[in-house]
């Protein structure tokens, strides 16, 4: 069994600040420092760090510049049990950054990427044996749409995708899908409907109307939405914990959810697995800073009631 990660890595850099800056402001930054990163990355190492004793094997395919920073990315996953040998090196090319201010008393953030070699992955790239032998491949929108497609297409296992940055998908590339996992902002935009709040009713709605595949939608600290093919929508609440940044908890979220899938989990299971192990992961900085182990979530797990069916 195995889980296969097609994205991107990013070089962090974390700003901590008292409040997030608005639209023109300059806000005084109480600190800086440099973290491993990216969507793809961080999903991969939550997956490996998740993997208990070895158990399932976690892959990540992407593209790192030929600099320091790959470096730093290869060895972070590395020590997060994750086969880093389907990561290419692009000359010529620096690897992902992306800059992360952080408001120190809510753990909210703000984030802007500079892609780098993550827009340097292509479709051959991913036509690979880890690719289409996982179990579960996770993807999401921080490479190249036309790989994200070609990856789906090569998949024979279940494919997860969370699409964010959030764009137009194409049909196509649904009907490959088979769990989508977007925030809530991100599905009212697949959607194509304005902003505003709206029930876990209204939330089933519209992640039916995007897909006839599986929906989790992410909602922060009240947990995740279930929204199944067939039978009841669920809400499934996380753990109480003190929140001291946010950054990277949906990542963690989806790479747990696919350690869980591929370990044979029912979907409402598994993402009770993940919001357990995306709570836990606000307990500390940065979009790694406190990636639970399998150990640690397990310890958890039995305070969190199941999900609830919704009105």
């Amino acid at each position: 069994m195995s889980v296969t990660v097609v994205g991107s890595l990013n070089e962090d850099v974390l700003v901590a600040v008292d409040r997030l800056p608005g639209r023109g402001e300059t806000v005084v930054a109480r600190s800086a420092a440099l973290a491993p990163g990216g969507k793809g990355a961080n999903q991969a190492a939550a997956a490996g760090l998740l993997g208990g004793q070895g158990n399932n094997t976690v892959h990540m395919v992407g593209r790192v510049g030929d600099d320091p920073a790959g470096d730093r990315q290869l060895a972070a996953l590395a020590g997060s049990r994750v086969n880093v040998s389907r990561v290419l090196r692009t000359t010529g090319t620096p690897t992902g950054t992306a800059t992360i201010p952080v408001e120190e008393t809510t753990g909210e953030n703000l984030i802007v990427v500079v892609p780098g070699a993550n827009a340097e992955l292509t479709p051959d790239d991913v036509d690979t044996p880890s690719v289409r032998s996982a179990r579960v491949v996770l993807l999401q929108l921080e490479v190249p749409l036309p790989t994200v497609e070609a990856a789906a297409r090569a998949a024979t296992g279940t494919v997860v995708l969370t699409p964010a940055p959030p764009r137009p998908l194409p049909a196509a590339l649904l009907a490959r899908v088979d769990v989508l996992v977007p925030n809530e902002h991100e599905l009212v935009q697949l959607a194509g409907e304005e902003p505003g709040e709206r029930s876990p009713a209204g939330l089933a709605d519209l992640a039916r109307r995007v897909t006839a595949g599986a929906v989790v939608v992410t909602l922060g600290a009240r947990g995740a939405l279930v929204v199944p093919r067939e039978g009841p929508v669920l809400m499934q609440a996380p753990p109480a914990v003190t929140a001291v940044d946010t950054t990277g908890a949906g990542d963690c979220f989806t790479g747990a959810l696919g350690q869980a899938l591929a370990d044979g989990a029912s979907l409402p299971d598994a993402v009770r697995h993940a919001a357990t192990a995306a709570a836990l992961s606000t307990t500390g900085p940065g979009a790694r800073g406190a990636l639970p182990d399998d150990d640690a979530v397990r310890r958890v797990l039995p305070h969190v009631p199941a999900a609830i069916p919704v009105g």
